[in-house]
């Protein structure tokens, strides 16, 4: 089964795409660096560095997978839904009726079904069907599929009409009453050195970074883990937040606290222990927290898609 990838990043969601069975034939971003990681991971992919505007051409495939760029929906962004941005899908939709795979799986912030947002949410869901795939779509939590983070986002699934076949999206598989708890912090990261000197950003808290807690224990799942690494969440390891007042929060004492290091963020996200974050030209500490945050947890991603009804024979 092949697939196809855009704005593939460094290949969280195609970590999960060939964790259910698909060879990704070729995948597309921007960002030189989530090129590198990519590709240190999964070297027989083809990537194609660049605009995707660009692309004329695209490889057969039995599926089509995506994360357009999502600063327009996101709680972390301008959230404006004028931005340009915002209408990328039209280029995932131009490489769907290309390609005219069997189905796509789309995934974007959560976002994207506020009010102000809804109308381009349904205009996707609108330019997708009139290319003739029966759509669904679905916010689901990471943290109900085994990622030891909560982390809320959209799902867009769509099956070829050809099929008679409707898509439902996987039951959580993690959680209270569930016969798999949540994976923790302690779980995904507790056998990394505490101080990793070098792999966090060291900088001071500021006081917009001490508005709100950033702090969950040990035995917690963590808080969404972001792409600019000032906002990046505490390490366990640091003393608690306490409420001073209204968007004003301090620590409990003055023992050492820290942001998750980059490879933390990585984990988190379901990354697995082995993978790479490759030493280039480009490959700074900045960019090595946004090439992590912007991921797609794996095994969310692997979970969406092997629910696709078989279909591929």
């Amino acid at each position: 089964m092949r697939a196809v990838s855009l704005f593939s990043g460094c290949g969280g969601s195609d970590a999960g795409v060939i964790s259910a069975g698909f060879n990704v034939v070729m995948a597309n971003d921007k960002l030189s660096y989530a090129r590198d990681v990519y590709l240190a991971n999964h070297p027989a992919t083809d990537y194609v560095l660049g605009d995707v505007a660009k692309i004329e051409n695209f490889p057969k495939a039995d599926l089509l997978v995506g994360c357009y760029p999502c600063q327009g929906f996101s709680q972390g962004g301008v959230r404006q839904a004028s931005r340009s941005i915002n209408t990328l899908y039209l280029e995932f939709a131009r490489a769907l009726n290309k390609i005219r795979p069997k189905a796509f799986v789309v995934e974007n912030v959560s976002g994207m079904v506020r009010k102000n947002f809804t109308h381009l949410l349904d205009d996707q869901l609108r330019v997708f069907r009139d290319a003739g795939y029966s759509v669904e779509a679905k916010v689901l939590n990471a943290a109900d599929y085994g990622v030891a983070q909560d982390r809320r986002r959209i799902f867009i699934v769509g099956i070829h009409e050809n099929f008679d076949a409707k898509y439902v999206f996987p039951l959580p598989t993690h959680g209270s009453n569930l016969i798999k708890s949540h994976v923790t912090i302690q779980e995904a990261i507790g056998d990394l050195p505490i101080w990793p000197e070098g792999d966090f950003y060291a900088r001071d808290f500021h006081w917009y970074y001490l508005s709100r807690d950033r702090r969950r224990d040990w035995s917690e799942v963590s808080k969404t883990i972001v792409a600019n690494p000032r906002h990046m969440p505490l390490h366990p390891m640091s003393p608690r937040m306490v409420k001073q007042g209204h968007n004003e929060w301090s620590f409990e004492t003055e023992a050492p606290a820290r942001r998750f290091s980059y490879r933390e963020a990585a984990r988190l996200q379901g990354f697995a222990k082995n993978f790479v974050f490759p030493d280039t030209p480009v490959g700074s500490l900045d960019m090595r927290y946004k090439v992590a945050g912007n991921a797609v947890p794996p095994p969310l991603f692997e979970a969406v898609v092997r629910a696709l009804p078989p279909i591929w024979d």
